[in-house]
């Protein structure tokens, strides 16, 4: 076995190999239990559920915060508590599209969970190849870091330009390209992604797509649209890989348990938008201070931002109070 510890101490994005090896180890194991243990069979969570089940999530990401501010110092602590913030705020967002998106196929509150924790795979994947290529980027070229901030700035212009605007799911391209390509079933088929059913034009036993299926890809491809914005706003609080993706994955693992509860009252955050644009024109505008009045600390990134989250969640509960909620999907 001393042939392991080499390998394990060998240096990978500037961390131990056994450092990401802990952080991946860590998430399968949650990935593991929430799937074999709490959702081995397909139920519909309700709000209750949902909030203790990201609960669980928050304490573990909290906690892994507080060992990387002991591990690895106060600096990296502090960036990976912002990181977090802001990835678990820009990923709000995620919400409201994702339940469009439910609503659009008549996806049932039971099988909603699925895929839900499907599509989290596949962020794993994605976000990591972003933020190494990101990362790199920086590295390599500092200008990059500018072209990121005038991004984040135009980004959140545009956000609060179009906060109102809903998303029309049937004009997407994405989902035109699929049902061109793809048989697709006329409804659902349980839990299934895929059957085999007889082909009414053919006779023969072919494959065929559901529109659950179609619901993961739209899932995939929304995360990788607002990773766009995300992703851009953490390399400009710390360029460092491990707090960069680490910081990433728990944000998204919370928000997708909480996706249950927040989608029982997403009527109630109607000025979240304006809120969430305002946070990436400060995260943009902040990489020019730098040549002006110096790095901001990461301390008063964290304050803002979770000043005008709470501000925006504040100003939406108090401009909804008694509307009725958005009847959902069943």
């Amino acid at each position: 076995m001393d042939f392991l510890i080499p390998l394990v101490s060998a240096d990978f994005l500037g961390k131990p190999a056994w450092v990401w090896l802990a952080f991946v180890g860590i998430v399968f194991t949650l990935l593991a239990f929430d799937l074999g243990v709490l959702h081995n069979d397909d139920h519909e969570i309700g709000v209750r559920e949902s909030l203790l089940l990201s609960a669980g999530y928050v304490s573990v990401a909290l906690l892994f915060g507080a060992w990387v501010w002991w591990y690895l110092g106060p600096q990296s602590g502090m960036d990976y508590y912002t990181g977090y913030m802001i990835e678990k705020s820009l990923s709000m967002d995620n919400v409201f599209v994702i339940a469009l998106i439910f609503g659009f196929f008549a996806i049932p509150r039971q099988y909603q969970h699925r895929v839900l924790f499907w599509g989290i795979l596949g962020v794993i994947v994605l976000r990591a190849i972003m933020i190494g290529l990101g990362a790199t980027l920086v590295n390599e070229f500092s200008w990059v870091l500018y072209l990121f901030g005038a991004f984040l700035i135009f980004t959140g212009i545009k956000m609060w330009i179009i906060a109102d605007h809903v998303p029309d799911i049937a004009k997407n391209p994405l989902l035109k390209y699929l049902k061109q390509h793809l048989r697709v079933t006329d409804g659902l088929r349980g839990n299934a992604f895929w059957v085999r059913e007889s082909d009414p034009a053919t006779g023969r036993l072919e494959r065929f797509a559901t529109p659950l299926f179609l619901a993961l890809v739209l899932v995939e491809f929304v995360d990788l649209v607002f990773a766009v914005d995300s992703v851009p706003a953490i390399l400009a609080i710390t360029t460092d890989p491990f707090i960069v993706y680490t910081s990433n994955i728990f944000a998204i693992l919370g928000l997708r348990a909480l996706y249950f509860a927040l989608a029982a009252m997403i009527h109630r955050f109607k000025y979240l938008k304006y809120a969430l644009a305002l946070v990436l024109v400060f995260i943009g505008s902040k990489i020019f201070l730098v040549g002006i009045i110096g790095k901001i600390p990461a301390v008063i990134s964290l304050s803002v931002t979770f000043g005008l989250i709470a501000g925006g969640v504040l100003v939406s509960l108090w401009k909804t109070r008694g509307q009725p909620a958005v009847a959902e999907s069943t």
